[in-house]
């Protein structure tokens, strides 16, 4: 059974790095993540009207900064390898924490995500989301595009899911590599996935 399957108070109560699954023993040079960043039970809404979107906890298991930095992810990079990496703004720190922490050096932002509507925000009002990029070693070779652009513009969809177009452009930057997706939503060609294949219902 997946999360997407449980109720929502199972979903709420679902938490830790201990309901995943071993991460696999390959090794691989591009290494795409969105993990599940911990918001301490609070809600989310999506904009005005929209009503509450439920915390990240009713959608699928949330996992602390502490136990995101247990998974074994350095193991299964290879010595030139990268790493990119969903954070949502309030984790901006946090993310930049558990990428030094799984053996990469940080590196730059890869990737903007402007998700053409607005969510509530303290400060300002929400708009984009970032996916930074991490580097160990080296930039993988061979090299594919070198024209890549840094600003998706693609409206929000799932609860968390991430615009397909982001993989489909580091899969142009390296067409060559050993790809593995962490907290992946669904297997994707080309892709190894690991997580629990929940798809944010």
């Amino acid at each position: 059974m997946t999360i997407a399957q449980l109720g929502q108070e199972q979903r709420a109560g679902i938490q830790g790095v201990g309901t995943f699954p071993p991460l696999p023993t390959g090794i691989y040079d591009v290494i795409y993540a969105d993990p599940p960043w911990d918001y301490k039970g609070q809600l989310q809404h999506a904009g005005p009207g929209s009503g509450d979107t439920g915390g990240a906890a009713r959608h699928y298991p949330t996992v602390t900064l502490d136990d995101l930095k247990r998974l074994g992810v350095s193991g299964i990079a290879a010595d030139d390898s990268l790493l990119f990496m969903w954070a949502t703004n309030p984790h901006l720190d946090q993310a930049i924490e558990l990428g030094k922490a799984w053996g990469f050096a940080w590196a730059t932002v890869a990737f903007v995500w402007d998700k053409k509507r607005v969510n509530p925000g303290f400060y300002t009002l929400s708009q984009c989301e970032l996916c930074l990029v991490f580097k160990r070693g080296a930039i993988p070779q061979p090299r594919g595009a070198r024209n890549i652009r840094q600003l998706v513009s693609a409206p929000r969809g799932l609860h968390s899911a991430k615009p397909e177009e982001v993989r489909s452009r580091i899969e142009q930057m390296f067409p060559h590599q050993r790809k593995i997706e962490l907290f992946a939503r669904q297997q994707v060609t080309g892709w190894e996935s690991w997580g629990l294949g929940f798809d944010g219902a």
